[in-house]
């Protein structure tokens, strides 16, 4: 067959030198190709796939008369199906430059040639897999050298000329597909080390030596396809496709069936459909005749593959009708050393099983599978709509790329004639298993590399409060009448404290309950520092009581208690510990919580001014076994109404109004300098922390004296805690809450010891390592905390003036509310403190609260902050 291209002199690629030269010439077009539009190689795509399928059935018979295999009608049905589907399936495609964008996201996919490919060609398929993969090559503007098989290396290279001449006629550069005109081992050897990707077809060794090569290669298996034959199969249906597919091209296909399973009680009906469609079942004297020649040396004997069954039965020594289509032997072992049948056969021969139940039919295919056919396809004949169950049972167990269901293997595994989802393609990866690199079926994406612009983008934030917040003296009873009117509520569960319950707090809210005729039981066992076994107590309270109202009367402690008996009433069977894994964003945290309120409506009601906890997604209890405070988060966690009633505070203790006021100031403080700071919780942090500056102290010294003080503070404690349930907290916290753990220090005293260090540790412009979020561009600690000296009214020129400002206001504040100056001073012995340094400071670097830091403390950072402040260190302002 002749084509445009034999006109043009090419040197002959016979030796390594010569090969090298053609590299050469090839790497020189892809170079150029590589620049060309999608209009362009669309239109040389068009035009060897045009050229193919016009050469179809020349390029067929050309096939069989090299190789001597094969059935020339159905070589032109594998070449049209190169050209044609291959074609049809990508057309469409992008393949140059920007193959998707998302502004939005500003995410953009580009496009790029590999290089040089390398294709090694079979003698099984040495047209259509030449097509096949030179279409590839050009979609994705690769440069292509073949390396065909030396029995078929006349009809590929013929197949590789016209296709080649067609891309010259449509504008492809000169040289942009190259052959090996004598193939050998050798020159393949320096083919596969010299191009920049394989696509190896062949067999075993081949596939192994294009692994080895030390450059990217996709490879292929051996296929050994076992068929089950289920008892609600379409017996008819099962033999026909199996004889279709074992006599197309004679058996030469790789996913063709090998053996045919078939359960016992459709059996004999299998054998007769078989043989009515022109299948012959071997006796079993001429079985072990054909046993003989299916294996040389332990390998398959090359002399059969892709004969037809009469030939093969000549070859043996039987006699067989001239109409035999598939010889089927009768066997019962599925182990390679036993049985040659077992093998891949690559002709139009079939090993025929009986089983007697489904599960043996899975074991056989599964051992035929693991020996001899891992990664490539298997096949199964059931009633896909009654039997579903008994499918996946079977694809389980099944070690295979592709697992079909109704359909003959040969052309159920090529794809898109049986099933249209999946892709078109003469290579059928087979994974790990077949120690391949892919185990779908083999297209474009494979020939591309794909480069990914990421432009930086803000993630989305978000503003949660609960449903409702009621605040104003006096709120409580208006409030409450809700829970009847509203939502109709029958049986309370209060928790709170020993001490709230014996002063009559819980009365405050029981009298309202009562006068509406909802029934309580009230909980009061809760510890300033609430552990997990408290927790679990109240939860089998709640569990007994059965409540569809949950009100928490406290401080932190109760209200934090209360939310994690909450989640364990209403979902016992969760594993705490999973809850309290830390996370680096709360939206991909890998345990998710439960959803709350399908069999509650959670209140909360503080009494103090500080924790912030009515309004906030978290919640921090204590292991006392192991010394741990955990820091639990999650909006689920968020209680559904908070009521903000300042007379409820009025009377709180001085030390109690002093430690949970700081705790509220570094709330607003930590909210702010966050990398989650936005401009919705900025707002609120200032406002907080100016009001806590000006009113807490007056609050500490003259109780319910300062009404509007104790006022202000229950408002500026809530707006801090709405503030910081949004933009979280920092390593002021973390710390806290391991010195809080290990040396039992109210937790608001904690974070007064050490706020001003962290503050100082924020403000460097060149820290060692920054925080880690999308929206936080540079170090910005400095400028947060002088604007808000700025908003507060503290003067100063500069920006480090200004927090030095602040500094002494919060010094100034602490003095007034008698915080101690030092962990020493409060209480802490050096001893002790030393002992557990080394450990709170890995436990804080490893707290949920870290996260958010403007500054990404390093362990020895933390350290020196903790040293600082024991000491009480006098260390400057540095920037």
């Amino acid at each position: 067959m002749k084509s445009k291209i034999d006109n043009n002199p090419q040197s002959l690629v016979i030796d390594q030198k010569s090969l090298q030269t053609k590299l050469e010439e090839i790497r020189a077009a892809q170079k150029t190709f590589s620049t060309f539009t999608q209009e362009q190689v669309d239109k040389i795509f068009l035009a060897v796939a045009t050229a193919a399928d016009k050469a179809r059935i020349p390029l067929a018979k050309m096939a069989v008369r090299d190789t001597g295999m094969g059935i020339v009608e159905d070589k032109v049905i594998k070449n049209h199906f190169a050209a044609e589907y291959i074609y049809n399936a990508y057309k469409n495609s992008p393949t140059c430059g920007v193959i998707e964008r998302d502004p939005t996201f500003g995410y953009t996919k580009i496009a790029e040639p590999i290089g040089v490919v390398v294709a090694v060609i079979p003698t099984t398929n040495p047209t259509s897999t030449a097509i096949f993969k030179i279409l590839l090559a050009m979609k994705t503007r690769n440069g292509l050298i073949i390396s065909p098989h030396p029995r078929a290396k006349n009809c590929t290279i013929s197949a590789a000329k016209l296709m080649l001449a067609a891309a010259l006629e449509a504008g492809a550069p000169k040289n942009i597909i190259g052959w090996i005109d004598e193939p050998s081992l050798e020159l393949t050897n320096q083919v596969m080390h010299e191009a920049d990707l394989i696509l190896a077809t062949g067999g075993p060794g081949m596939v192994r030596a294009a692994y080895s090569s030390g450059k990217p290669a996709i490879g292929v298996g051996a296929g050994n396809v076992p068929a089950i034959i289920a008892s609600s199969a379409n017996i008819k249906m099962a033999a026909s496709s199996i004889l279709m597919s074992k006599t197309f091209d004679n058996g030469m296909i790789c996913a063709s069936e090998q053996s045919a399973i078939v359960l016992s009680d459709v059996y004999d009906e299998f054998k007769k459909e078989f043989v009515s469609q022109g299948g012959y079942i071997l006796k079993e004297v001429e079985t072990e005749k054909v046993r003989k020649i299916i294996l040389v040396n332990g390998g398959l004997n090359a002399k059969i593959v892709g004969q037809s069954a009469v030939t093969i039965a000549a070859m043996a020594g039987v006699k067989v009708p001239e109409t035999a289509k598939v010889l089927a032997a009768e066997v019962t072992s599925v182990e390679f050393l036993r049985e040659p049948f077992a093998h891949e056969k690559l002709s139009p021969m079939l090993a025929l099983y009986k089983a007697k139940t489904f599960e043996e039919a899975i074991d056989k295919a599964d051992r035929l599978v693991t020996q001899g056919g891992m990664g490539h396809t298997s096949s199964i004949y059931i009633n896909h709509e009654t039997d579903y169950d008994r499918i996946m049972q079977w694809q389980a167990r099944m070690k295979t790329g592709r697992c079909l269901v109704n359909t003959p293997s040969s052309q159920g595994g090529i794809g898109d004639l049986f099933n249209f989802k999946l892709a078109p393609s003469l290579t059928l990866g087979c994974g790990s298993w077949g120690g391949n690199a892919v185990s779908e079926n083999v297209g474009i994406k494979h020939l591309l590399n794909v480069k990914i612009i990421a432009c930086r983008r803000e993630n989305m934030l978000w503003y949660r409060t609960p449903e409702k917040i009621y605040f104003k003296r006096g709120s409580l009873g208006v409030a409450c009448r809700e829970f009847k009117d509203v939502y109709n509520k029958k049986r309370a569960f209060i928790v709170t404290d020993k001490f709230l319950y014996y002063s009559g707090f819980t009365k405050e809210v029981t009298k309202y309950l009562d006068e509406m005729g909802i029934q309580h039981a009230t909980f009061f066992d809760v510890e300033p520092n609430p552990s997990i076994d408290t927790a679990r107590a109240g939860a089998e309270a709640m569990r007994v009581f059965q409540p569809d109202l949950i009100i928490a009367v406290g401080g932190g402690s109760p209200i934090d208690a209360a939310k994690i008996m909450w989640v364990l009433y209403e979902h016992p069977e969760v594993v705490f510990e999973d809850l309290a894994m830390r996370f680096m964003d709360i939206r991909k945290r890998i345990e998710r919580f439960p959803h709350m309120g399908d069999k509650a409506y959670f209140c909360a009601i503080p009494t103090t001014s500080g924790t912030g906890s009515e309004v906030t997604p978290f919640a921090v209890i204590t292991d006392t076994r192991n010394h741990i405070k955990y820091p639990l988060a999650d909006y689920e966690l968020l209680p559904k109404m908070a009521i903000i009633d300042p007379d409820l505070t009025m009377n709180t203790p001085p030390g109690l109004t002093a430690a949970s006021g700081v705790d509220a100031l570094t709330h607003a403080l930590e909210a702010l300098a966050s990398v989650m700071a936005s401009d919705f919780t900025n707002g609120t942090a200032r406002e907080a922390a100016r009001l806590i500056l000006k009113y807490l102290p007056s609050a500490y010294t003259n109780g319910a004296k300062d009404v509007k003080a104790r006022e202000e503070m229950a408002n500026a404690s809530c707006m801090a805690g709405i503030a910081f349930a949004n933009a979280f907290l920092g390593v002021c916290h973390s710390m806290a809450h391991k010195l809080g753990s290990y040396h039992n220090i109210a937790h608001g005293v904690a974070n007064g010891l050490l706020i001003n260090e962290v503050i100082k540790f924020n403000c460097s412009e060149a820290p060692i390592k920054m925080g880690i979020f999308s929206q936080y561009k540079y170090p910005q600690g400095l400028k947060r905390y002088s604007e808000l000296a700025d908003y507060i009214g503290l003067g100063g020129k500069t920006p480090v003036d200004k927090v030095e400002n602040l500094l002494k206001a919060i010094d100034k504040l602490k003095d007034e509310v008698k915080i101690p100056k030092t962990i020493k001073d409060a209480g802490v012995k050096e001893e002790d403190f030393l002992k557990t340094l080394d450990k709170m400071c890995e436990d804080a670097f490893d707290d949920q609260c870290t996260g958010a830091n403007p500054r990404y403390p390093l362990i020895k950072e933390i350290k020196e902050m903790f040293l600082n402040a024991f000491y009480g260190k006098k260390t400057p302002l540095k920037v």
